[in-house]
């Protein structure tokens, strides 16, 4: 056997072995160091701000971190509390007319069962008692099997949900400590941001420093791009709703709208866990017009977002909006629905490492050729 086939079959399987390795030791290491890693993403977010705070205001940098932080927190907490005002104001409003909501929708289902449950119940009844001994064996047994999986299914329900109820109640001191060592750590990393940056570039060859930082500047840019199209696609999401509901005259239309906005982001649901129970609930009710025009609404809603997610997905992160589409639906059949910020994010990296030439110094190291960017 030529030994050019043997060697590079063996720098093949160290490439293959690095790779692996590093993806294991990735995991190894954010699975000890994530709040420290969440840190490093919110001071990559809030560095422009600290920069324009420091060079512009002449503020000394780590009273711009704080102040920085600061407002990023107080931001958060304005909108949420915006939320909750708008839910209780709408918590309030149901709280006046949910009872009488609650009454015509239980005499619905009375007068359902009083003319057409009651008269299928008596006719099933005449059947069974016309079948002979051994029919009616099988069907009450496989009734009395139905109602043990039934009675089974609903038992190892409560009792996981029980079992992981501890668990999840833990997580809440868990998530406050997560958060206060993430905040400290984006303070310390935000203010020695460049010494820190300066102190790693030394023990990069100048190379990788030159392909690392190409790479680092695409994520950033893709990243900040993601955020600002999910934000893009919630705002479309939340003004559509406020017209169509304006439109249809519906009382507290901004609060819908924006609890139809933020679960815009649930997989597989969307703004559907808001508007299908209403739409079936108006037409129970005979409020068919109003069924009707809902329906109509989120038809366009979800029409919208099936079509502008990857338009707006490649032209604010700066991909391809076929190779886009591709991605994110190959993320969400392999992942689900964390593959939709996945495949998108997979993506991302496979095209600025391609563009950093780094596939093709990996194959010139396999087929043995000289690097032509290193300089003899």
């Amino acid at each position: 056997m030529n030994p050019e086939y043997i060697y590079r079959t063996i720098r093949f399987f160290i490439v293959i072995g690095i790779f692996i390795g590093a993806v294991t030791l990735f995991v190894f290491i954010s699975k000890l160091t994530y709040p420290f890693l969440i840190g490093i993403g919110i001071a990559l977010l809030i560095n422009p701000l600290v920069n324009f705070l420091e060079n512009k205001v002449r503020l000394p940098r780590a009273v711009a971190v704080i102040i920085s932080i600061i407002l990023i927190i107080s931001v958060f907490i304005g909108l949420i509390t915006l939320l909750i005002t708008e839910i209780v104001a709408g918590a309030n409003y149901l709280a006046d007319v949910l009872p009488d909501h609650v009454q015509t929708l239980v005499n619905y289902i009375e007068d359902f069962i009083a003319s057409q449950i009651i008269p299928l119940y008596d006719q099933a009844t005449s059947l069974f008692k016309s079948l002979n001994a051994g029919q009616q064996d099988t069907i009450m047994q496989n009734i009395q099997s139905a109602g043990q999986k039934i009675a089974s299914s609903a038992g190892t329900f409560l009792q996981n949900f029980f079992q992981k109820l501890p668990t999840l109640i833990s997580w809440i001191p868990n998530a406050a400590t997560v958060l206060i060592f993430s905040l400290l750590a984006t303070f310390f990393i935000s203010k020695d941001w460049y010494r820190l940056t300066k102190y790693f570039r030394k023990f990069l060859p100048e190379k990788a420093q030159k392909s690392g930082k190409t790479v680092f500047n695409d994520l950033k840019k893709a990243l900040v791009g993601f955020i600002r199209a999910q934000l893009t696609l919630i705002s479309i999401t939340l003004v559509i709703v406020l017209l169509g509901l304006l439109i249809l005259r519906v009382d507290y239309a901004i609060t819908i709208a924006l609890v139809s906005g933020i679960v815009d982001l649930l997989p597989y649901l969307g703004t559907g866990v808001v508007f299908i129970p209403w739409i079936v609930y108006e037409a129970i009710t005979g409020h068919i017009s109003l069924a009707v025009g809902l329906g109509v609404l989120y038809t366009v809603v979800i029409v919208q977002r099936q079509f502008m997610e990857p338009k707006i997905l490649s032209s604010s992160i700066g991909l391809n909006p076929l190779a886009t589409l591709i991605a994110l639906f190959v993320g969400f059949k392999l992942v689900g629905f964390l593959g939709l910020i996945l495949g998108p994010v997979t993506l991302v990296i496979i095209t600025t490492l391609n563009r950093a030439n780094v596939f093709r110094d990996i194959w010139n190291f396999i087929m043995g050729k000289p690097n032509k960017n290193i300089k003899q």
